[in-house]
């Protein structure tokens, strides 16, 4: 990982390209296409990786949204009518000699997703030894986020002695889960109450829980949100003046001009609403580079108030 960490930007899709037009002059459009882009804040190392993108309804986007408003919005943003691809990111972050894995993606064992579970390749791709990663951060149990870490290929290369940090109440959560408020594809539930309780069935000696946040690491701070989940959890990455914040699933790519829409998945959607706002308000006063799990990759840009909702201003790549 330092090797390719200390190039920074430089390795990011040019080298990909490059490498796939010197192997065959029309290489297959999924060699072409870049998942993972490094950046520094402060002295800390930062990569986001695509674990892929898995296709939903729109509906799930806005269950509370008047239809003609979600179909215009989706038609305004080129997506839909009734679906669209929901990005997958996970962080990888070096501080000092810790390497901290931020959610797992979703795995390769569930069918109807063939396009996600690309991590443990792209991990690899990215010069990064799973063996390596000494800390694990769960920012919710939700089977995309902790799915990546039940296939042998990634149980069967984690070191004995990883730590997985997960909120105490997302934990407690997950023994008797309630759905009720969400509005989620009829499998979907069941899927994800069985996902979490083999996480947590495989992994309860290395997990460790919190209750408000946590230091993982120099500069690398998780701290408990609630919302999407009652353990929902985001992460802060300080360092040398500068903030990262991956948000998890606090907000999905509507959030920005519909902050008050509610996402099928969420499991108090009034609460998560909330949690938006101040997140979006807190980073577009602080100015800080903000990254969530499901804007689309590299999902490394900024916030900005605009009148009683916000804006997202894309990172330009450094490359």
């Amino acid at each position: 990982m330092s090797t390719y960490l200390n190039h920074s930007n430089q390795t990011n899709a040019t080298d990909d390209r490059q490498a796939s037009v010197t192997r065959q002059p029309f290489a297959p459009a999924q060699e072409l296409v870049p998942s993972r882009y490094a950046l520094q804040v402060g002295d800390i190392d930062v990569v986001v990786i695509s674990d892929g993108v898995l296709p939903l309804p729109t509906s799930t986007m806005s269950t509370n949204a008047d239809p003609q408003a979600r179909a215009a919005w989706f038609k305004d943003m080129f997506l839909g009518p009734d679906a669209f691809d929901w990005a997958l990111n996970v962080l990888v972050v070096r501080s000092g000699e810790q390497i901290i894995l931020v959610d797992a993606g979703l795995g390769g064992q569930f069918p109807g997703f063939p396009r996600a579970g690309q991590l443990p390749k792209r991990l690899e791709a990215a010069g990064i030894d799973l063996a390596s990663v000494t800390d694990i951060v769960i920012t919710h149990m939700h089977m995309d986020h902790v799915g990546g870490l039940l296939v042998d290929e990634v149980k069967s290369r984690l070191r004995a002695d990883v730590r997985i940090h997960v909120s105490a109440k997302e934990v407690e959560f997950w023994e008797t889960p309630d759905f009720t408020q969400t509005v989620m594809p009829a499998p979907v539930p069941d899927v994800l109450r069985a996902t979490a309780n083999q996480f947590i069935n495989d992994y309860r000696r290395q997990v460790r829980t919190f209750e408000d946040e946590y230091e993982v690491a120099p500069g690398v701070v998780v701290k408990l949100t609630g919302g999407h989940t009652p353990g929902h959890s985001i992460v802060y990455v300080n360092s040398g003046g500068e903030r990262l914040t991956f948000a998890g699933d606090a907000l999905f790519p509507v959030a920005f001009e519909h902050p008050e829409w509610h996402n099928g998945f969420e499991h108090d959607p009034e609460e998560s609403v909330r949690v938006r706002m101040r997140l979006m308000r807190e980073a577009a006063a602080s100015g800080e580079w903000f990254v969530a799990t499901h804007l689309p990759f590299p999902s490394v840009g900024r916030v900005a108030v605009d009148g009683d909702a916000f804006r997202w201003i894309a990172a330009f790549w450094d490359y």
